[in-house]
C-alpha cells in the first residue's frame, strides 16, 4: 500500500486562467478541441478539462501545447509560476485526474453519496458539515469542483461505472428535506444513464463485505488497476496488486449482497413516493 503523499495545493483561479489562455491560443491557432487533441495524440476530454480549469496542466503537456500553438513558452511559464493555496492536496488532485481518465470505476459508499452522484445543494450541505468549518469561498470552490467532475457521466463515451451504496445513506437528511428530495430524484435519473449501475445494500442484509469503510476501484486507459481509500484524517492510493485484489474481491461480494439494479430503482421509487 502506498504511503500518503505530502499535501500540495493548487490555485483553482490560476488554473482557470491557464485554461482561458489555452482556449484563446487554440482558437487563434485555428484548432478545435478535437483537432488539437488529435494533433498531440491526447484525449479531447483532456483539452476540455484543462480549458475549463477542472484539470491541472502538467509541465510536459504545457511545453507540447506551447510548441504546437506557437505560444513561446507562455503556458509552461504559467505552470511553473502557478501560485499555491489551501484547496486540494496532492492525493485528491491525483485522484480527480485518474477519475477523469478512467475507463471503469467501482465505488462503495456507506457515509454519504459518492461525489459523482451528488446534487449541488447536497454537495454544499455535506461540505458545510466539515469540522473545522470551511470558509464560504472554499465551500463554493469545492462544490463547483465536485459538480464539475460529473461531466464524465454524460460524455460521448462514458466510463463503465458501478456504485454500491449502503441503504442508510438514503435517509441522510443533511441540508433538510428539500435537499434530500432533490437528491433522490437526481439519483433516480442517474440510475438510468448508460454505462451506470446503481445498487443499494439493504440495512436488512445479514452479510456486509464493506464494514471496513468506503473505497474506489479504477481501471486506467492502459488497464492499470488502482484503488483509493478515504478516511477521517487522510486518504491513500493503493497500487499494490495484492491489495487491489483484496478490495476487488470485497467489491464483487458487495455486489452480490446488494439489491439488483432494478430492485434498487424500485427502492428509490418507493422513497420518492413517500415524500
Amino acid at each position: 500500500m502506498n504511503a500518503k503523499k505530502p499535501p500540495r495545493k493548487r490555485n483553482l483561479t490560476a488554473m482557470k486562467m491557464l485554461g482561458v489562455q489555452l482556449s484563446t491560443g487554440r482558437r487563434a491557432g485555428g484548432h478545435t478541441q478535437r483537432s488539437l487533441a488529435e494533433h498531440l495524440n491526447v484525449d479531447e476530454e483532456t483539452i476540455a478539462s484543462i480549458e475549463q480549469g477542472r484539470r491541472p496542466l502538467k509541465p510536459d503537456l504545457a511545453a507540447r501545447l506551447d510548441h504546437a500553438l506557437g505560444l513561446k513558452g507562455l503556458l509552461e511559464a504559467g505552470v511553473d509560476n502557478l501560485p499555491e493555496i489551501d484547496q486540494f492536496p496532492m492525493w485528491a488532485e491525483l485522484y480527480m485526474q485518474h477519475e477523469q481518465e478512467a475507463i471503469a470505476l467501482s465505488l462503495y459508499a456507506n457515509q454519504v453519496l459518492p461525489g459523482l452522484l451528488q446534487t449541488e445543494a447536497y454537495a454544499r450541505a455535506v461540505l458545510r458539515e466539515r469540522v473545522p468549518a470551511y470558509a464560504e469561498d472554499e465551500i463554493e470552490t469545492k462544490t463547483a469542483a465536485r459538480i464539475g467532475r460529473q461531466d464524465i457521466l454524460r460524455r460521448e463515451v462514458p466510463p463503465t461505472i458501478s456504485f454500491v451504496i449502503w441503504e442508510p445513506v438514503l435517509s441522510l437528511a443533511v441540508g433538510g428535506p428539500e435537499v434530500r428530495a432533490e437528491q433522490l430524484r437526481h439519483l433516480r435519473a442517474c440510475a438510468e444513464l448508460p454505462g451506470i449501475a446503481v445498487q443499494f445494500l439493504p440495512l436488512s442484509s445479514p452479510s456486509h463485505a464493506g464494514l471496513n469503510g468506503p473505497f474506489v476501484l479504477l481501471e486506467t486507459p492502459d488497464h492499470q488497476h488502482l484503488a483509493y481509500i478515504e478516511g477521517q484524517r487522510g486518504s491513500q492510493w493503493v497500487s499494490d496488486p495484492d491489495e487491489v485484489s483484496i478490495l476487488s474481491r470485497k467489491y464483487a461480494m458487495l455486489r452480490t449482497q446488494a439489491l439488483a439494479t432494478q430492485e434498487s430503482k424500485d427502492l428509490l421509487d418507493r422513497l420518492l413516493g413517500e415524500l
